[in-house]
C-alpha cells in the first residue's frame, strides 16, 4: 500500500495534523535529550525521546487521546472499554476520565501490580483475564456485546495511529537532522505512526523497530508476507508481548519502515539500568529495548544523528534494580 492507501485509511498528512491538537488536551510534548555516554557508545549523536515522562508514563496517552476525543457524545456517555498489559489502560482511563466518560479495561491476570494500581486508582473497572493479548481481547470484546460500550483498541486502528505519529513529528521539530529513530515494537502502532509522520516529511529517514526476541511477532510477520500469530510470546517486556501485529500496523511497517530487529532480555535488562544509572531515566524493560539494539549492535545509526523512544516508564526501580532470575 502507498502513501495513497493510506491515506484513504484516514492516515493522510491532514489527518495526522488534525490529530496534534485532540492529542494535546491531554499528552505532553515530552523532551529529546541528548547522551553524551550514549553517544559515544554508539559513535554517532544520539538523543532520548522520553515518553517515559508522558502524561500517564507512556507514549500511549497519545493514541488514547486522539480516539477518545474522536468519540460522538452517545458513545462517550455509554463508556469505553479496551484490553491492555498495562500503559494503554493507564491511558485509556486517563483520557476517559478526562472526558467524563466511564472506563472499563481487561488486562492480564500477570498484569504488573504497579500498572494495576494506576489503572484502578485513575477510577476504571478492572477485569483480569488470562495472560495472552488474544485471551482479554476476547474478554474485552463479551464485555462490550454485553454493555455496547465503544471499543479503543490498542494499536491497529487510524485514530491510535494518527495519535502515537504526534510523537514523530515532536522528533522531526526537536531534531531536524535526525537520520535514524529506534522505536519499541509491541503490536505496532507507535512505530507504524511515526514511520508514517517521517514518510510524509522526510525522504532517507530509517525508523527500525525493535522487539524483544521473545515475541518477535512483527519480524517474523515481515519475514512470511502477511501478519503472523505466533504460537507463544514470553520477555521481560511485558508491554511487547502481542501475539501478533495488527493488519493495518503491518501493512505501514512494511511500507516505510526500514527494518525490524530483535534483541535478547538480557541486552534489554542492561539497556534499562544504564538509562537508570547514568542517564538518570527511570525506563520500564518495554521502554528501553532500542537502547539495547543500539548497544549491542541489532541497530545501526550509519553515523547519522539517531534518536531512541524510551516508549514507558511505568516501572518500580527495586525491580528493575533486582538480580536476573535464574
Amino acid at each position: 500500500m502507498d502513501h495513497a492507501g493510506f491515506e484513504k485509511e484516514g492516515l493522510g498528512p491532514a489527518d495526522l495534523r488534525e490529530a496534534r491538537p485532540r492529542v494535546a488536551r491531554n499528552a505532553r510534548v515530552t523532551p529529546l535529550l541528548g547522551s553524551d555516554s550514549l553517544s559515544e557508545q554508539a559513535g554517532a549523536r544520539v538523543a532520548l525521546k522520553c515518553e517515559n515522562l508522558q502524561v500517564g508514563g507512556a507514549f500511549k496517552m497519545r493514541g488514547a487521546t486522539n480516539f477518545i476525543a474522536r468519540l460522538g457524545p452517545e458513545e462517550r456517555g455509554r463508556g469505553v472499554i479496551t484490553y491492555s498489559s498495562g500503559n494503554h489502560a493507564i491511558a485509556v482511563a486517563h483520557a476517559a476520565r478526562r472526558s467524563g466518560t466511564a472506563a472499563v479495561v481487561v488486562m492480564p491476570t500477570t498484569a504488573p501490580a504497579l500498572k494495576l494500581e494506576r489503572v484502578r486508582g485513575l477510577g476504571a473497572e478492572v477485569h483480569l483475564a488470562g495472560t495472552t493479548s488474544l485471551e482479554r481481547k476476547e474478554r474485552a470484546e463479551a464485555l462490550q456485546r454485553e454493555r455496547g460500550l465503544a471499543m479503543v483498541p490498542p494499536f491497529d486502528h487510524p485514530w491510535i495511529i494518527a495519535g502515537q505519529a504526534s510523537c514523530g513529528a515532536e522528533i522531526l521539530e526537536q531534531m531536524p537532522d535526525v537520520g535514524t529513530i529506534l522505536v519499541p515494537v509491541g503490536g505496532g502502532g507507535l512505530v507504524s505512526g511515526i514511520a508514517l509522520a517521517c514518510a510524509y516529511h522526510r525522504t532517507g529517514l530509517r525508523v527500525i523497530g525493535v522487539e524483544p526476541e521473545g515475541a518477535a511477532k512483527m519480524s517474523t510477520s515481515l519475514r512470511a508476507g502477511d501478519p503472523q500469530t505466533l504460537p507463544s510470546v514470553r520477555s521481560i517486556a511485558d508491554g511487547l508481548l502481542p501475539s501478533r501485529p495488527g493488519d493495518l500496523t503491518y501493512a505501514i511497517t512494511r511500507a516505510f519502515v526500514a527494518e525490524v530487529v530483535t534483541v535478547p532480555d538480557e541486552a534489554i535488562r542492561k539497556a534499562a539500568l544504564l538509562l537508570l544509572r547514568t542517564e538518570h531515566l527511570l525506563v520500564e524493560w518495554s521502554g528501553a529495548v532500542g537502547v539495547a539494539a543500539l548497544l549491542s549492535g541489532a541497530a545501526r545509526t550509519h553515523d547519522a544523528p539517531t534518536a531512541v523512544v524510551l516508549s514507558g516508564g511505568n516501572a518500580d526501580p527495586a525491580l528493575l534494580l533486582a538480580p536476573a532470575a535464574t
